[in-house]
């Protein structure tokens, strides 16, 4: 396994390297430092302003090695990526590792609850429709999957905010308050609608998995022993459908890390996700560049880590 891992670790150096490559083109390439300066500081500001800009950013140096091989911008592009010295922000030139470390909290306060709650709902109510499957319990519950996964998460977020924040009462619309004491009632309501939004895919994901699972030789074996269907259901197919489970959880927990756009963005929530929007907005290339990044690192940490944990849950899995 260690060969193994030590190859699909090459792999995503390599995968990473293309994609600091990629990320340079679109950022520099296509949209020249001039740009990148114009944007920062308006359309009017004076050409000295913008050079000083530009010098003070490092955004005066040449593109390519060919043009300075010593002193050039995809060099330092890559230097400061793989590295982990992201700099300063274009915008209000904070540095963007302190932003980062601010943001990491209130991300992981909203998405580790998220995410164990998603899966404990998924895998609950897709056991629950695959025990009663073929009956009217289990079309009724795929019919809401649908319609659940048919409406877009927008939807969610407003009429949640105007239900159960603005008629209601019973949480903040929007807001975030680090003090233990109160920060679950600023997270409560986007925890519920995501769940709620999420639950409908999961479902039917989860569901296909445990009735393909139900069809195999070991459970016909384990109803002719006598095994209850409850107990096949929790012992026997849950069991032996964790790969595909697995494909689909372990890679979400990279982005843990990243937050959630929307969420984050609509209810007020100081994270990576809304750090994420608001370089958007403000045409912060140099925060936007460091987010797609460590989003496309932790894609591929997720990936490899993904391999490795089907030996760990399922022995008949081996490495070449």
């Amino acid at each position: 396994m260690l060969a193994y891992v030590l190859r699909r670790a090459a792999y995503g150096v390599l995968v990473v390297l293309g994609v600091l490559l990629l990320l340079f083109v679109l950022f520099f390439q296509i949209a020249s430092p001039d740009d990148v300066a114009r944007r920062a500081l308006g359309e009017k500001a004076l050409p000295e302003v913008i050079e000083q800009w530009k010098a003070n950013h490092g955004y005066d140096r040449p593109l390519w090695p060919w043009q300075d091989f010593s002193n050039n911008m995809l060099f330092e592009h890559y230097r400061s990526m793989l590295t982990f010295d992201f700099g300063r922000s274009d915008a209000d030139d904070v540095v963007i590792t302190e932003r980062l470390r601010q943001g990491v909290g209130p991300s992981l306060a909203l998405t580790l609850p998220l995410f164990v709650a998603g899966i404990s709902v998924g895998i609950v109510l897709s056991l629950f429709v695959a025990f009663f499957r073929e009956t009217y319990i289990d079309r009724v519950g795929v019919w809401l999957c649908v319609l659940g996964m048919s409406v877009s998460i927008l939807l969610y977020i407003m009429g949640g905010q105007l239900v159960i924040a603005q008629w209601l009462r019973w949480f903040p619309i929007s807001g975030f308050d680090p003090d233990p004491s109160v920060v679950g009632r600023f997270l409560a309501l986007p925890l519920v609608i995501a769940v709620l939004s999420g639950v409908g895919g999961d479902v039917r994901f989860y569901r296909t998995v445990f009735l393909e699972e139900t069809n195999r030789d070991y459970v016909r074996t384990a109803r002719a022993k006598g095994a209850g269907e409850i107990r096949i259901m929790a012992r026997h197919v849950l069991r032996n459908a964790l790969i595909p489970i697995l494909t689909r959880v372990v890679v979400a927990i990279p982005f843990l890390f990243m937050g959630s756009l929307l969420l984050e963005s609509f209810f007020g929530i100081p994270g990576l996700g809304s750090i994420t929007v608001d370089a958007i907005n403000g045409n912060d290339f140099s925060t936007l560049r460091t987010m797609v990044f460590i989003g496309a690192l932790l894609f591929i940490v997720g990936q490899i880590a993904t391999d490795v944990s089907y030996a760990l849950v399922d022995p008949r899995v081996r490495f070449s």
